[in-house]
């Protein structure tokens, strides 16, 4: 059995050769390699010992490379080889050694225009999967990777599924998949998803790469999956001011707690993203999502509004007394 992935540096996998790791996911290990013979880098994606003899592991890895091997599109990666070499699962893609979540953790929020270029690709890519009929459920600031040549590429389908009329399928009732801090309420409660959920992770992946901040944290997944059924994000502007209105209103259209709220698919937002890149929309043309509620509670009063309210009735108070102290002259 394989000791831990520094045992893997410089063996074979097929004809991939494992330079050093990269990274590690919940179930396999991330290499950069070559191709032995003709030199061509590759990211190798391995399972972890633990998981390459169990067949459920395998059936999630091979599902992984089928849907992503049939979604040909210049931002979704690009899977070249799936394969056993004697104890090694794997599969080998192109190689893109940046990831969203590396280059911010590196350099903080990125700038406004970085970001929309960001989200018009990966949206692309959602689009073109939703067509297929392909639900990623797992989109975050690790699977987006970025391109020398500046493309922003979707990656990590392991948990993809194709959509039914009810939604995407699942690996059993009411189970939960995603990543805690991204996933939908939707997915937070078990439901089925369509593509609108990868819409919602989206959301919060522009507002981490925005901010620096996730809308929603705890270190609790009950507590989590209440915030992200129930709380309202704070707005990312209270986190950074420079934002424009206009992407604020994207990102919090994107993370409507009803899919209905949403926009309605993958395309409706690319338009919104092409268009705001383009300078053709004034903020005030957006659409605001609406916010259904989740309980009774009252709404609260904006502290601008509050103040107006005051002060008009000030007005009026002092107008009563005035005409009260004209007509007692008379």
């Amino acid at each position: 059995m394989i000791p831990d992935a520094d045992a893997l540096l410089g063996r074979l996998a097929g004809p991939y050769r494992l330079d050093r790791q990269l990274g590690q996911g919940g179930f396999s290990w991330v290499f950069a390699g070559h191709h032995d013979t003709d030199g061509t880098p590759v990211a190798v994606k391995v399972l972890t010992p633990r998981y390459a003899g169990d067949p459920q592991f395998q059936r999630r890895f091979r599902n992984e490379t089928e849907v992503a091997k049939r979604l040909e599109h210049p931002n979704i990666v690009r899977i070249h080889e799936v394969g056993i070499h004697g104890d090694i699962v794997y599969f080998a893609m192109d190689l893109h050694p940046e990831s969203l979540g590396t280059l911010l953790a590196r350099e903080g929020p990125l700038p406004e225009a970085r970001l929309l270029a960001i989200a018009r690709d990966i949206t692309s890519a959602l689009s073109y999967a939703h067509a297929q009929q392909v639900v990623h459920r797992d989109i975050k600031v690790d699977n987006i990777l970025l391109a020398a040549d500046g493309r922003a590429i979707l990656t990590d389908f392991g948990i993809a599924r194709v959509a039914t009329a009810g939604g995407a399928t699942g690996t059993g009732p009411n189970m939960t998949i995603g990543t805690p801090h991204y996933i939908s309420p939707e997915q937070a409660q078990g439901r089925p998803v369509d593509g609108r959920a990868d819409l919602y992770a989206l959301g919060v992946t522009l507002y981490k790469a925005a901010t620096g901040e996730l809308p929603f944290r705890s270190s609790d997944w009950f507590e989590l999956a209440r915030m992200h059924v129930e709380e309202p994000p704070t707005p990312p502007t209270s986190h950074r001011a420079d934002l424009s209105g206009r992407f604020e209103r994207v990102m919090l259209r994107c993370l409507a707690k009803h899919p209905d709220d949403r926009y309605p698919s993958a395309d409706a937002l690319a338009k919104e993203l092409e268009e705001l890149m383009a300078g053709r929309r004034q903020t005030r043309d957006i659409a605001v999502p609406r916010m259904r509620a989740t309980t009774n509670r009252p709404r609260a009063v904006p502290p601008a509004r509050r103040w107006l309210r005051q002060a008009g009735a000030v007005v009026i108070v002092a107008l009563v007394a005035l005409l009260v102290v004209l007509l007692a002259r008379r």
